[in-house]
């Protein structure tokens, strides 16, 4: 419990979460559209997962994950935090907690030239994948080009120094969580279940001719 609160009051915005769990993926995705940058720890990559899990059910968050802290205080899970967002009092919470700000000039022009930077990025080969190094489904798609006789420019955000600037962006490309986001010949194709029915469907090999090398 005493981690838990600790991790939990270090940042403006805090979400305990499961790297496999689809609604922490939404719920990290509304939290970057509304301009935050919330702590994110994972607690299946986390030696002390088990114990917080505990500590987050006692808390009142069941299920586990997403568990959302706000200003220190415990917010919620999903269900939560997605009311309040309806009746418009997360955005205020966020901004009263200094986790967001209003956005000034100099705010959009620093996502603009984000946004730059990922089409910079993805201009430079035919197929590009946004990664993160401790995600399990950017290595499986990785690993599902590879076999296909594609070699990837692989960009890790999470070793980017903007990394969470170009994660947003991703977001707002339409990006449905904003790793893997794969890329082929500039254009968005989406992330892994995108690539995935591709692939099933016998389409993904055809996009990929030109830059397949079987040697």
């Amino acid at each position: 419990m005493d981690r838990v609160r600790d991790l939990a009051s270090k940042k403006a915005a805090v979400i305990f979460t499961k790297s496999s769990c689809c609604m922490c993926h939404s719920i990290k995705a509304l939290f970057y559209e509304l301009g935050a940058s919330p702590a994110v720890h994972e607690l299946d990559m986390d030696a002390s997962g088990r114990e917080m899990e505990r500590a987050l059910r006692a808390l009142g968050c069941n299920p586990s994950v997403p568990a959302v802290f706000v200003g220190g205080k415990f917010i919620g899970s999903a269900k939560d935090v997605i009311s309040l967002h309806v009746d418009g009092s997360l955005k205020q919470m966020l901004i009263d907690a200094k986790a967001i700000w209003h956005i000034r000039c100099t705010d959009f022009v620093l996502q603009i030239l984000k946004m730059d930077k990922v089409m910079r990025l993805v201009s430079e080969k035919g197929v590009v994948i946004f990664s993160k190094s401790s995600c399990c489904l950017c290595y499986a798609v990785n690993i599902l080009f590879q076999e296909l006789g594609v070699k990837p420019i692989n960009h890790e955000i999470d070793k980017d120094p903007d990394g969470r600037e170009m994660e947003k962006a991703l977001i707002r490309m339409g990006c449905n969580g904003p790793v893997p986001a794969v890329f082929i010949d500039g254009k968005l194709i989406g992330s892994t279940n995108e690539v995935m029915s591709l692939h099933l469907s016998g389409s993904l090999i055809p996009l990929l001719k030109p830059y397949r090398s079987l040697s």
